[in-house]
């Protein structure tokens, strides 16, 4: 397990891990048990970047993303159909508010990703995307696994 969240003059690994100085923003840790807890802050570049390939619907999802296992292309179309199933609304960036109704949640060794999705015509939509994030030597590691309404 990753060390305990702390200020970055505490160790250049809790940054990568967790975000920036506590004096600077509030670092949230993953949760741990079973309950849902809101999204890492340092996970929310690399997860908008993931919404944001989605949504201009690019032939390989997260491709420029290190950090991001290769979407395979059954993934990604059936993500792009989940978002084609809409009709014709426009799926947008995420929105800073985004991150007040998306969650993750501690299953055994990975945490899952819950990312509501949002349209320039409704706001939030019913969509979300799962995502799983992982520790590793590194940080984490994210893969992408479907859009769905819950």
């Amino acid at each position: 397990m990753p060390p305990a969240v702390g200020c970055v003059c505490q160790g250049e690994v809790r940054e990568r891990l967790y975000g920036t100085c506590g004096r600077t923003m509030n670092v949230i840790r993953p949760p741990e048990g079973e309950e849902e807890g809101p999204i890492p802050l340092a996970w929310r570049p690399t997860l908008t970047a993931i919404v944001d390939s989605l949504v201009r619907r690019d032939p390989v999802v997260a491709q420029h993303l290190q950090d991001v296992e290769r979407v395979s292309d059954a993934v990604r179309d059936q993500c792009v159909e989940a978002l084609a199933a809409y009709g014709d609304i426009e799926f947008v960036r995420l929105p800073k508010s985004s991150w007040d109704s998306s969650v993750c949640q501690k299953w055994g060794d990975y945490w899952r990703c819950y990312i509501d999705l949002w349209t320039a015509q409704e706001g939030r939509s019913d969509l979300v995307l799962e995502v799983t994030a992982r520790v590793t030597p590194n940080g984490f590691r994210f893969a992408v696994g479907s859009a769905y309404v819950p």
